[in-house]
């Protein structure tokens, strides 16, 4: 599943074809995906212009000049491309229709905006954008953590009391929005904390330093376009390049890349999840 660095490329590279312009078309093609679309959804986006496009831990929101926002999140195999952009940022024509092609925005601009999406896991929903935050889907996400809610004092306060796994806690998206298990996996290996370690158990200058290798972490991970590993493509059709820069993630048996180790990456499931860490370097 696409994770903050994703979806935030994704909603940079819509925003040139999408954002202060008018939807003069939109077509529906299903009635679903992972659930129900919001009654007349087509009717109510076309003609309608996005004022702004935004983004809330994995969820992209396009906010309309009618009082409400499209809520959209890419599920584990969604795509959304542009093509036929006269702004110059894409160059493609619009493509044939393909099967898995559920929503289409046709823009006045002469952009096309296409929802593709093969496994159905996605979603889309219209809310009212002055209550947008208390949408069931949002209400109870954590800071966004390249934001000032998300640093040092709020983090410690947060994790140090929880007993479990610092891998699991970092999931937790009541803690911090849109992080992943490859970027938590990326950033436990910068702190030097093994994934297993109990959060209660780490010292809280060390919990303190995790908060700025976050950001880091996911500010390459944007820089570099995300990271494309199955389904995962930019608004452009092209890949993203940060799993060119894995230190530990999908990296088993390979040697450690910190000058001097060498030990083997080690994977370990954690509630399902796989973990990569150097069993050396990592404590």
């Amino acid at each position: 599943m696409p994770e903050l660095p994703e979806v935030e490329t994704v909603r940079t590279g819509l925003a040139p074809a999408m954002e202060g312009q008018v939807i003069a078309l939109a077509t529906v093609n299903r009635p679903d995906l992972r659930w129900p679309f919001p009654d007349r959804m087509a009717e109510r986006l076309t003609g309608a212009r996005i004022e702004r496009l935004r983004r809330r831990s994995k969820y992209i929101l396009a906010d309309l000049d009618r009082g409400e926002s499209l809520l959209i999140h890419l599920g584990m195999s969604g795509r959304m491309t542009v093509s036929g952009d006269p702004l110059g940022q894409f160059v493609h024509d619009h493509p044939a229709a393909e099967k898995h092609d559920h929503v289409v925005f046709d823009m006045a601009n002469g952009a096309r905006v296409t929802f593709n999406d093969p496994r159905r896991f996605g979603a889309m929903d219209l809310l009212p954008t002055a209550t947008a935050e208390l949408h069931p889907l949002l209400a109870n996400i954590g800071p966004e953590p390249l934001g000032n809610a998300f640093n040092e004092d709020y983090f410690v306060a947060a994790v140090r009391p929880r007993r479990s796994p610092i891998k699991s806690v970092l999931l937790d998206q009541k803690l911090v929005a849109g992080l992943g298990n490859i970027y938590v996996c990326e950033a436990l290996f910068r702190a030097g904390i093994a994934p297993t370690r109990r959060a209660d158990r780490i010292a809280p200058q060390r919990l303190a330093a995790l908060v700025p290798i976050i950001r880091d972490v996911l500010s390459e991970a944007i820089a570099a376009g995300g990271s494309s590993l199955k389904d995962y493509r930019q608004a452009d059709g092209e890949l993203g390049y940060f799993q060119h820069s894995f230190d530990v993630y999908g990296r088993e048996g390979d040697p450690c890349r910190t000058p001097g180790c060498g030990t083997a990456i080690r994977r370990v499931v954690q509630s399902g999840r796989s973990s990569f860490y150097c069993p050396q370097c990592q404590r």
